[in-house]
């Protein structure tokens, strides 16, 4: 895929971790970026997929009152891509290299922000916060994937293609719904992302002026979801979460079709005192669908769980 946007911003000497702009270091003999903006309390994003590029994340409204750094995920510019590309992206290689990101940031403690399937990533890296925002593209994924994510998925597909029947844009959604198990370049991918994304948010035709631009911008990479082996790298959660021993935020849209009511309220019901949050006008992208509730949430969140000693979370 394209790596130009990776190059878009100047990088900052690795002196300064949390300057605003785009950092870059050698890890694994792989490039990990990742990208400084706002100031306060530490909030490390990480971005879906896998393979969406990081930037449909950016959250300006968080920005005013965090410091959010996005993650750059390996495997999306040309430069960070395993020899095994495009096998090998495991969960516990993505956790493994945002656990020694949030090291160098050179503070104790962080909030880790994951939407979809970096919600995964953020669940297996030790923080003493995860928010974990579902919906809306939002955040924790279910605490599985395989065959019962995937028939849920099927029926949640299946409901909005009959609430949206007869509209001119729904046969090319569930063509790109079709093209998903053929998927093997860059291209098909992003084209699929693209294609489906209507169906990720509650009301995109009604709100199509808007979200049309942010449509547009999503790049994807192919990412095969296989180790090097080419086994699937499968997830299944719902032990490890009951002993999650972290606060947490559950974020959820009522109208996400991929990691929907029926996950947000059972990762509610698994972690320990979390807290569940439900954007009754939101799917899977609750932080461009509803920005304003979506970050008082997570910035309530994050300062209710920050030491006032030293802004560290």
């Amino acid at each position: 895929m394209n790596s130009s946007i990776a190059h878009s911003h100047a990088s900052v000497p690795d002196t300064a971790p949390l300057s605003p702009g785009t950092h870059t270091y050698r890890l694994a003999g792989l490039v990990q970026r990742y990208h400084v903006h706002g100031s306060g309390p530490v909030c490390v994003a990480h971005s879906g997929g896998p393979g969406i590029f990081w930037e449909y994340m950016r959250m300006p409204a968080l920005e005013e009152h965090l410091t959010m750094v996005y993650v750059e995920p390996i495997g999306t510019a040309r430069d960070s891509r395993l020899p095994s590309h495009p096998h090998g992206y495991t969960r516990e290689r993505y956790s493994s290299f945002l656990e020694i990101l949030v090291n160098r940031l050179g503070v104790s403690k962080v909030h880790l922000l994951g939407h979809s399937h970096g919600a995964f990533v953020a669940a297996s890296t030790p923080c003493i916060a995860l928010t974990s925002w579902r919906d809306s593209c939002c955040t924790r994924a279910p605490p599985v994937t395989g065959p019962e994510h995937g028939a849920e998925a099927v029926r949640m597909v299946e409901a909005f293609a009959a609430k949206h029947a007869g509209h001119p844009g729904l046969p090319e959604v569930m063509a790109a719904f079709g093209a998903m198990g053929g998927m093997s370049t860059d291209e098909q991918t992003e084209a699929v992302a693209r294609g489906v994304l209507p169906s990720y948010f509650a009301d995109y035709w009604g709100d199509e002026e808007r979200l049309a631009p942010f449509r547009e911008a999503v790049r994807a990479t192919y990412i095969s979801g296989l180790d090097e082996d080419l086994t699937p790298d499968a997830v299944d959660d719902r032990t490890a979460l009951k002993e999650l021993a972290v606060p947490a935020l559950v974020v959820v849209g009522r109208h996400d079709v991929i990691c929907g009511m029926r996950w947000g309220l059972e990762l509610h019901e698994l972690i320990p005192d979390s807290r569940l949050l439900v954007l009754e006008n939101s799917g899977h992208m609750g932080h461009v669908e509803e920005p304003e509730a979506f970050a008082d949430a997570v910035r309530g969140f994050v300062l209710g769980t920050t030491n006032p000693r030293n802004g560290a979370v």
